[in-house]
């Protein structure tokens, strides 16, 4: 073991592609493999000092690379280049053995988006909401180009937590953003990354789902922010906005199978928990909005 961790260390030591920016996932996987080591469990055999040290250094080094890869990016978003900065990681081609896991998109993203840790108390959720998690990077990704997102659609992320999806929609679209989100804790996070980036599309919300204002969304999102009655309320909703224009609707979790229920919905390609699901009115709810506008016509 302590001649593979040697092994280890030296070949990371001499590995300067690491330092590339394009290196973003095999730089996170190393500094990863090395916080293992160095984040040591009470009981496990202490590294050696000079090991050890080297360790550190090194860890210090790809962290710092990393940084000036997210400065980077950021400093681009401020600009209105933030599409361009962040094109090479908005096609994953990867598949993680836990589909609702964590990435190096994701510890990219947090970075580039620089959220503050909450200081206040989250209050304690009612009934039928979901405990707040936020959408893996790449799922974000992929729902940009599921969707077709341009920087003509309103998306509306209900139960936004800190801002995740509209931030980075718009920050690759240019679609405006809503977050809507009950925690104010979580909302004022996402106002402060949204003004530190220049995002001026972007806005979210402290509200309750069902007493919000969807009358703007194009794209509707939902992470399985919530379940039973808050679910069927908002499903009613939205059915309501679809009498009266076009939209779409994505979702990702355990909420999928009962908006796929929806008999005014169509699914828009294959349907999974572990990805965007992506639905639109059905074919006869689109007719029955023409008859009706056509009517009004008259």
């Amino acid at each position: 073991m302590k001649d593979d961790l040697h092994t280890l260390v030296l070949a990371l030591e001499q590995d300067d592609s690491l330092l590339q920016p394009a290196k973003l996932r095999e730089r996170i996987r190393a500094m990863d493999r090395l916080e293992d080591v160095l984040i040591q469990a009470p009981g496990e055999r202490p590294v050696e000092p000079s090991l050890r040290a080297r360790m550190e250094a090194l860890h210090a080094r790809l962290a710092d690379a990393q940084r000036e890869l997210s400065l980077a990016i950021r400093e681009a978003i401020r600009r209105g280049d933030g599409a361009q900065a962040l094109h090479a990681w908005m096609h994953p081609s990867h598949q993680l053995q836990d589909p609702q896991g964590y990435d190096h998109l994701d510890a990219l993203v947090s970075e580039v988006l620089s959220f503050d840790e909450p200081t206040a108390e989250i209050a304690d959720l009612d009934a039928d909401m979901v405990f707040y998690q936020p959408t893996p990077a790449r799922h974000i990704f992929d729902l940009i180009g599921r969707a077709a997102i341009t920087d003509a659609d309103v998306l509306v992320d209900l139960g936004s937590g800190l801002g995740h999806v509209p931030l980075l929609v718009s920050i690759c679209t240019g679609a405006q953003g809503i977050g809507i989100e009950r925690e104010p804790v979580y909302v004022d996070g996402a106002r402060r990354s949204a003004r530190a980036l220049k995002l001026d599309r972007v806005t979210f919300i402290a509200q309750d789902a069902r007493e919000a204002d969807f009358s703007r969304g194009t794209v509707f999102y939902l992470y399985t922010p919530f379940s039973g009655t808050i679910l069927r309320n908002v499903l009613d909703q939205l059915k309501q906005q679809a009498t009266s224009r076009p939209i779409r609707l994505a979702t990702l979790g355990p909420c999928t199978p009962m908006v796929a229920a929806e008999p005014w919905l169509e699914a828009v390609g294959p349907q999974a928990l572990d990805r965007i699901t992506l639905f639109r009115p059905a074919q006869r709810q689109a007719s029955d909005r023409q008859g009706g506008l056509a009517g009004c016509g008259t």
